[in-house]
């Protein structure tokens, strides 16, 4: 049975707490998540609007798949980026992966699911430490380089494996981005999702 989107208000405004691009929001400090988002979008390549709209996907896809299954909203990471839905993260049921694209498929203006959900059990502790690492350091490098516009970028890893999203500013810096993942202790490879800002499918998605 399809389960639709929510859309009652005070339902979406408390689960944005959960999703990544309203983090860091109170009980206390619901009503104000989304002038955060407006804010971190004034830094960034999208704009306010695309911001806005990135974090309601973000929430409706959060809230389906925590209705349908609390595992897989545990064990599948979620990034949105001008309507483009990133899926990562590591399951050991193929009908897990299947569920997590389809629900997100379900989010209102939703304009492409990207599937890169490993099936497979390989996520230890230990692995599990090192990828929080792995991001770590990356994010960290992103940020103090001078010629990156680190909050344009968002960054997920799985086994090893770093999935990066977002808007470079020209080549140059898509290269810089790309050199300091792959240097980074441990990284097996890095699939990348980035769009150059002149990017004629920006404009048309």
């Amino acid at each position: 049975m399809t389960v639709p989107a929510p859309r009652l208000l005070p339902t979406l405004a408390i689960l944005a707490c959960l999703a990544a691009a309203l983090s860091g929001c109170t009980a206390g400090g619901v009503a104000a998540g989304g002038g955060a988002v407006a804010g971190v979008a004034v830094a960034q390549e999208r704009s306010v609007a695309d911001a806005i709209t990135d974090a309601r996907i973000h929430t409706q896809i959060s809230y389906l798949w925590a209705k349908h299954d609390l595992a897989l909203f545990r064990k599948v990471n979620l990034s949105v980026h001008e309507g483009r839905v990133l899926l990562t993260g590591s399951v050991i049921n193929p009908q897990t992966r299947i569920d997590a694209v389809r629900l997100a498929w379900l989010a209102e203006d939703a304009g492409e699911v990207i599937n890169e959900i490993q099936v497979e059990d390989q996520s230890g502790i230990v692995d599990s430490g090192r990828d929080i690492w792995i991001t770590t350091q990356l994010r960290s490098k992103l940020l103090f380089d001078a010629n990156i516009r680190s909050i344009n970028y968002s960054i997920d890893t799985v086994n090893g494996v770093i999935y990066l999203m977002g808007v470079a500013q020209d080549q140059a810096e898509f290269d810089r981005v790309t050199n300091h993942a792959r240097n980074i202790r441990y990284v097996r490879k890095v699939i990348s999702h980035v769009r150059l800002k002149n990017d004629p499918h920006r404009a048309a998605s």
